[in-house]
């Protein structure tokens, strides 16, 4: 069985890092999931994770469970309210993710990315739902 392609917002990642016991860090280290970020979330998550006083071999070891896609393309554009977030738009279209997971729902016009590009705008607790 091939695993289920998803890509995960830069929050969903630091979520995973502040609670062992939340759905993001479940998320993060569950085999049958092929996980990816974008290489400006990568850059974010550090920058957010050493301001927050997180140690840096957890940040290390949490980053070593995606794919890190570098961004070519801005598919974004259309797809975001919040501009810093269309990396993350053009990453789950460049992956081919099934799903893009996220907090901030509202930056998204989800309609509008399943209906264009077929990929679900969860947030990671209905992502487990979808699992289920």
């Amino acid at each position: 069985m091939r695993p289920i392609k998803v890509f995960l917002d830069s929050d969903v990642v630091i979520s995973s890092l502040l609670s062992v016991t939340g759905g993001a860090h479940l998320l993060v280290y569950q085999k049958s999931i092929a996980k990816y970020i974008s290489n400006l979330s990568a850059k974010e998550i550090k920058i957010v994770a050493k301001r927050l006083g997180i140690n840096s071999p957890a940040t290390v070891r949490v980053l070593k469970q995606f794919k890190v896609v570098l961004i070519k393309n801005n598919y974004g554009k259309g797809y975001i309210t919040d501009p810093f977030d269309r990396h993350i738009v053009s990453g789950a279209v460049t992956t081919r993710a099934g799903f893009l997971l996220t907090y901030n729902l509202k930056h998204f016009k989800i309609d509008k990315i399943k209906r264009d590009y077929g990929i679900l705008v969860y947030r990671p607790s209905q992502f487990l739902q979808y699992l289920r």
